[in-house]
C-alpha cells in the first residue's frame, strides 16, 4: 500500500509517465473522442428507427425490432466487437474505424431503442388520436407530436446511455486502435509503471462523462422550464 501511495504521488513518476507522454495521450483523446461521436450518431438513428419499430402494430416489423434488441443485449459487446471486426474488416480494406464504429453503434443502438420505445410509450394515447383526428398521417403524427415529447422525456437515460458509450469504446483497444486505454498501455510499455498511466486515463474518463452528465442537466433544466424539446 505504502508503495502504491508513494508512485500516486510521486512528481517525478508523473513527469515521466504523463507529461513526457502528453502527445500519445492526446492522440489518444481524440480518438475516443471521434470514435464515440460517430458510434453516438449511428446509436441515436438505429435507436430511434428500432425504437419506433417496437411500438409498431404490425407483428414483422415488431418481430424484426425485437430480435434485433434481444440478440445484442445478451451477447457480450467485446464479442460483437471481435465479429465485426474480424467479419466485416476485410470487407473495409482492413480499415479499422468502420467495423468497429458499426460493432459500438449498433450495440448501443440496442438499448437506445428500448429507452425511445419507453418514451413514446410514456405519451398519453390521446396525443395521437388528437394528431390523427386533425388530419395528420402515423408518420407525421409520430415526428412531429410523439417523438418530441418522448425525446424530453428520455434525455437523462440517453445521456446515461452516450456516457456508457464512451467508457465502452475502451474495449476497442483490443484489436491495436490508438484510443485513450491504448495509449496507457503504450506507456505502461515504454516506463514499466502501469498504476499511474491508467489513473490518469480513469480521471481524464471521469472528466468528459462528469461533464457531459452536467450539460445534460442544464439542457434538461432549460427545455423543462420552457417547455421545448
Amino acid at each position: 500500500m505504502e508503495f502504491i501511495l508513494r508512485e500516486l504521488f510521486d512528481p517525478l513518476v508523473w513527469q515521466n509517465s504523463i507529461i513526457g507522454y502528453l502527445r500519445v495521450f492526446e492522440t489518444g483523446l481524440l480518438n475516443t473522442l471521434t470514435i464515440s461521436a460517430q458510434s453516438l450518431v449511428l446509436a441515436f438513428v438505429i435507436g430511434i428507427l428500432v425504437g419506433v419499430m417496437r411500438v409498431s402494430k404490425g407483428c414483422l416489423v415488431n418481430g424484426i425490432a425485437r430480435a434485433y434488441v434481444e440478440a445484442i443485449r445478451n451477447t457480450p459487446l467485446l464479442v460483437q466487437l471481435i465479429i465485426f471486426y474480424f467479419g466485416l474488416g476485410p470487407l473495409f480494406g482492413n480499415n479499422q474505424t468502420i467495423p468497429l464504429v458499426l460493432g459500438l453503434g449498433l450495440f448501443t443502438g440496442a438499448y437506445v431503442a428500448e429507452i425511445v420505445r419507453a418514451g413514446i410509450q410514456s405519451v398519453a394515447r390521446g396525443q395521437m388520436e388528437a394528431a390523427l383526428s386533425v388530419g395528420m398521417t402515423n408518420t407525421q403524427a409520430m415526428s412531429l407530436i410523439i417523438l418530441p415529447q418522448a425525446v424530453r422525456r428520455i434525455l437523462p437515460a440517453l445521456a446515461g446511455q452516450f456516457i456508457s458509450l464512451i467508457k465502452d469504446s475502451s474495449l476497442v483497444s483490443v484489436f491495436g486502435f490508438a484510443e485513450l486505454t491504448h495509449a496507457a498501455s503504450r506507456v505502461t510499455a515504454a516506463t514499466f509503471r502501469a498504476l499511474v498511466p491508467n489513473v490518469f486515463v480513469a480521471i481524464v474518463y471521469f472528466v468528459i462523462a462528469y461533464t457531459l452528465s452536467q450539460g445534460v442537466s442544464m439542457i434538461e433544466r432549460r427545455t423543462a422550464r420552457s417547455g421545448q424539446v
